[in-house]
């Protein structure tokens, strides 16, 4: 169980990479958003402490180069993007067949399966957008909107918008709290921090559940009785 929560664990994996930790987080945001097995990487969490550590003071603390926050504001969201296209490239060519495979421990059909619902529940363009912002559905939603045929076009124009909004913001939040919190105070206030700042970028997804949900007890119910889509009436 060490190795898993060391794969889990940002600080781990900046202290690990050393010198070439601006690098690493460019490659791990890549993996994550454009492989199906990068699902089980650090991204929200990273993209903060990438921030924090671009702090020289932070970063001398855990005894590494502080990390190049022009290169991450510019490098990581060019990577987050070109690793989605690359999801949805191979979700288009490949279609359902590339997650024919039975489960394993790490991959695991629930995961497609549960980036279908979100993108039938909010819609192509919310999907992707939103879907940033969720681990584990935020891999699997590229290649399902290429396999549900999500136009190519149209896949790039919200992808670039919900890449540059999801890295972005993470890491500017970061690199502020790295500015604002003593180096030994890091190991106490990280992981919490993190925690934090992905349950608020969690609040836009559960306002737009109770927004549907809503607006579905608003809809006329045919003869008394639900109808679900895909139903024959």
């Amino acid at each position: 169980m060490d190795w898993l929560l060391n794969l889990l664990n940002p600080t781990w994996w900046l202290t690990i990479l050393g010198a070439f930790a601006t690098i690493g987080v460019l490659a791990i945001i890549f993996a994550e958003t454009g492989l199906l097995l990068g699902f089980f990487l650090p991204g929200d969490s990273l993209l903060v402490a990438a921030g924090i550590f671009s702090s020289a003071s932070v970063a001398a603390g855990i005894g590494i180069e502080p990390l190049s926050l022009p290169v991450l504001l510019i490098g990581t969201p060019l990577c987050a993007i070109a690793g989605a296209q690359l999801g949805h490239f191979l979700g288009a060519r490949f279609g359902r067949k590339l997650f024919d495979k039975p489960n394993s421990r790490l991959f695991k059909r629930e995961h497609v399966l549960r980036a279908e619902e979100f993108f039938e529940k909010f819609g192509p363009a919310k999907a992707v957008i939103l879907a940033r912002f969720v681990p584990i559905v935020r891999t699997f939603m590229n290649p399902v909107a290429g396999v549900l045929e999500m136009p190519s076009k149209r896949f790039f124009v919200w992808n670039v918008v919900g890449g540059v909004v999801w890295v972005e913001s993470l890491l500017l939040v970061g690199h502020f709290l790295g500015g604002q919190v003593k180096p030994e105070q890091i190991d106490k206030y990280i992981l919490p921090g993190v925690f934090l700042i992905v349950l608020i970028s969690l609040i836009p997804i559960f306002v737009e559940v109770v927004k549907k949900r809503r607006e579905a007890k608003r809809l006329p119910v045919p003869n008394g009785k639900h109808h679900r889509v895909g139903d024959p009436s």
